[in-house]
């Protein structure tokens, strides 16, 4: 083994180590901060989450903090059988890359096999944490059926993906990873635009608004926000879980906002018009546009350095395939890469947290501060979100600042 292909296997396995040692000492934090607050609740929610429910949030977010740690051991080891282990290395003996046809085989059967390896820890999370909670309503055909879906779009996305970056690697010249960039970016822009239209409903049935008076309470605030969309449609989560929530979608006239039926069936109006102004705020403050954007230059700095793996057999070598290629280079990129960027979570949360202040902002302006606030006490007791996580936990983790800092924002106590 060459001294590039040695360096790089220990910055691998080091990366590796401190990853999977943060994540399980950020996990015992969590567990035990979360047990520490598990039978007061916090003054401010005294009169909005009785005691019941706030002890509910606790054990459940215990259950889920205790899988994680063996979904992030388990994840490792996967990792590491996978590439160093020689896994990727016995695929490849017998799966042959001599045609991009059978090296874009060996790409799709590689992630295969990963999907199906962490496939128990998603049955488990489903049908025993969440069961045992009783927010599941998946079957088995259900989850079947989804699994089955799943694959087969992503076969049909990621095939001719794959097939056209590794033609462009051996075809397109020095340059080639830009083209491959470009590519990338025109079809991540296209499958965000057809989703609600083409995705979405291979998955969730969608129906318009039924309620005329809410309708037309949106529509205005449709209007006075200057938002042109698509509609605003619930969709059938209840089918799936009890879990409530909504999201915005799409581009352009594809524009949604989506509210899961059991969201719906338990906001008054007031605290719908503020959940979906504060999904307005997202596109008008531009945070969509500018999540696209950084992903554009984020994926053309990775295409590079993808490049330049690839210009190396030591990249290869040093993560457990003894003869490189393209394919196998691609591969060992996307399996490694997560390692070592994973200290940057907390860059990436803390953004997040500031689109999701902004957003609360801009919901208080345009319907009411109280209405988002009732909002999301509501959500936080009906997903069972605890009103206590462990601070660093959170910082490093959660997306969203967690309740009663939005809260107390909102209330101008923050």
């Amino acid at each position: 083994m060459s001294a590039e292909a040695s360096l790089l296997r220990g910055l691998f396995l080091a990366a590796l180590a401190v990853s999977l040692g943060l994540r399980l000492w950020l996990s015992r934090r969590q567990e035990r901060f979360v047990l520490a607050h598990r039978d007061e609740v916090p003054p401010p929610f005294h009169s909005a989450i009785p005691l019941p429910a706030h002890r509910k949030a606790a054990d459940y977010t215990v259950a889920r903090t205790r899988f994680s740690r063996v979904a992030a051991a388990w994840d490792a080891l996967v990792l590491i059988g996978l590439t160093l282990g020689g896994g990727l290395d016995a695929l490849a003996r017998a799966l042959p890359g001599g045609t991009f046809l059978g090296a874009t085989a060996f790409v799709l059967a590689a992630f295969l096999a990963q999907g199906l390896l962490l496939l128990p820890l998603s049955i488990w999370r489903t049908f025993v944490i969440e069961e045992r909670f009783g927010f599941n309503r998946t079957t088995p055909r259900v989850f079947a059926l989804d699994l089955a879906k799943g694959l087969l779009l992503g076969g049909l996305i990621t095939g001719p993906l794959t097939l056209g970056a590794l033609w462009l690697v051996s075809r397109g010249g020095p340059r080639w990873w830009l083209l491959a960039w470009a590519g990338y970016v025109g079809v991540s822009l296209l499958l965000t635009w057809a989703y609600p239209v083409l995705i979405a409903p291979l998955f969730n049935r969608f129906r318009p608004l039924a309620d005329q008076a809410l309708e037309t309470r949106i529509r205005a605030l449709l209007d006075r926000t200057g938002f042109r969309s698509g509609g605003v449609l619930v969709m059938d989560g209840s089918r799936r879980s009890t879990h409530a929530n909504a999201y915005f979608t799409g581009l352009g006239r594809r524009k949604q906002v989506v509210f899961f039926d059991t969201l719906r069936e338990m906001l008054t109006p007031d605290e719908i018009e503020a959940v979906l102004a504060h999904e307005l705020g997202h596109f008008k403050l531009r945070h969509v546009q500018t999540r696209i954007l950084v992903h554009a230059a984020t994926s053309l700095a990775g295409m590079a350095l993808l490049a330049w793996c690839l210009d190396h057999a030591w990249f290869c070598e040093g993560l457990g395939v003894a003869t490189p290629s393209a394919q196998a280079g691609l591969v060992l990129f996307a399996l490694a890469f997560p390692v070592f960027g994973f200290v940057l979570h907390p860059l990436l949360t803390a953004w997040s947290r500031r689109h999701e202040y902004q957003a609360d902002a801009f919901a208080a302006e345009n319907s009411s501060s109280e209405a988002i606030a009732a909002a999301l006490v509501k959500l936080c007791e009906r997903n069972a979100t605890t009103l206590t996580p462990d601070p660093l936990h959170s910082a490093f983790h959660d997306t969203h600042p967690p309740v009663p800092l939005r809260v107390a924002r909102l209330r101008g106590a923050g």
